[in-house]
């Protein structure tokens, strides 16, 4: 017996995040980077806080959102109320906690350091992500992978920047804003 042809390939898709931090209102940035992830096929993005402004979030309409608020996001609750009129499945809070792929992640903003130490400790996530500092780095504690992908506005400290997480592999891509 023959099978057909459809049951003789295997569709894998991959799992890839686009994580974002401290944009601070900086549109052309933020547009700059938005068009990378567009590229590159991403429909998931986590933004480490820092977004500042509704319109800011705006921008961020034809994605899936994981938004965790920071130090500069006054207007939360707004910006909370437009990204869930975007979709139902955005989120947006001061740290989130779950998976996606199967794989267990954590994210806030950094500003509250003992909230971010706490998930980083626990040994529960295989990903923490975070912003504030506006230093983007990769580094293992334990057996939970820290990752700040830097930061698209704000005070420049270094290039400006985001990453790309593909949670298949473990791949992460720096990708700098000049």
């Amino acid at each position: 017996m023959e099978l057909g042809c459809e049951f003789c390939t295997l569709i894998f898709f991959k799992m890839r995040l686009g994580i974002l931090s401290d944009t601070h209102n900086n549109l052309a940035n933020l547009h700059a980077a938005l068009e990378i992830l567009r590229h590159e096929q991403v429909s998931t993005l986590i933004h480490c806080g820092d977004l500042t402004d509704v319109e800011t979030a705006l921008q961020l309409a034809e994605f899936r959102i994981i938004c965790t608020f920071g130090n500069r996001d006054w207007n939360a609750s707004e910006i909370k109320q437009n990204l869930l009129y975007f979709r139902a499945d955005n989120y947006s809070n001061f740290f989130y906690q779950g998976e996606l792929g199967g794989v267990k992640i954590a994210a806030t903003h950094g500003h509250m350091r003992s909230t971010l130490e706490n998930m980083i400790q626990s040994d529960q996530y295989a990903y923490v992500f975070h912003g504030h500092s506006h230093m983007r780095s990769d580094e293992r504690v334990g057996t939970t992978r820290v990752i700040n992908p830097g930061a698209l506005g704000g005070v420049k400290h270094e290039a400006r920047s985001f990453a790309i997480l593909d949670l298949d592999t473990g791949k992460l891509d720096f990708h700098l804003i000049e």
